[in-house]
């Protein structure tokens, strides 16, 4: 199965994802060349990121409407090829606010992907959940056993990949993909409620 992962090249979970015997695709394509002298000409021009043609940006203008700022148009427009070609997603939550690193900035991104815009990530999420395909979200991990338990969750979703449906979101994101705070669990909701009414 064809596999994207939010935000692009996370290096946290992308190893996993061929490690499992499915296959990595981004807008970019840059994981795939970094071994590569890009200069020789030893790239193949019918993959992305070289695809940017007017076919493709008719493409991904079906997502979008002539008001939206042009950034976020251009992201959606390369963007396009992965919501057309994807089986499953996994989404990395935004950063928590008053986050303490645990790495310095560029060892933050190569793990968990850049930031990118915010409007354009909100869009690609209302998209993907459209498509009824797998998805993944994941917290943003800010402790070392959270980062254990992110590559342990991603490689589990990725070795049940068919057999399962819809949105898995155990640590109950909210629509901007941050940790609700102070909610409950479900089974803990459902323990008080049952308690309330059995009782």
């Amino acid at each position: 199965m064809k596999v994207a992962v939010i935000p692009d090249a996370a290096m946290i979970v992308v190893p996993l994802i061929e490690k499992n015997g499915h296959e990595y695709i981004s807008p970019t394509n840059f994981s795939k060349y970094n071994n590569m002298d890009v200069s020789g000409g030893k790239c193949d021009d019918n993959q992305a990121p070289y695809t940017l043609n007017r076919d493709n940006i008719l493409l991904g203008g079906s997502y979008f409407s002539n008001e939206l700022p042009s950034g976020i148009k251009g992201r959606l427009t390369l963007f396009s090829r992965v919501l057309e070609l994807a089986d499953a997603f996994i989404v990395i939550g935004k950063r928590p606010d008053h986050y303490k690193k645990m790495y310095d900035v560029l060892n933050e991104l190569i793990l968990f992907g850049g930031s990118g815009c915010s409007n354009e990530r909100k869009l690609v999420m209302a998209l993907i959940k459209d498509k009824k395909v797998p998805i993944l979200e994941l917290a943003y991990p800010t402790t070392r056993n959270d980062l254990i338990n992110v590559i342990a969750r991603a490689n589990d979703f990725l070795k049940n990949l068919t057999s399962i449906n819809g949105i898995v979101n155990e640590d109950n994101l909210d629509a901007d993909l941050k940790k609700h705070e102070g909610s409950l669990d479900y089974k803990e909701f459902k323990k008080i409620l049952d308690d309330l009414i059995y009782y």
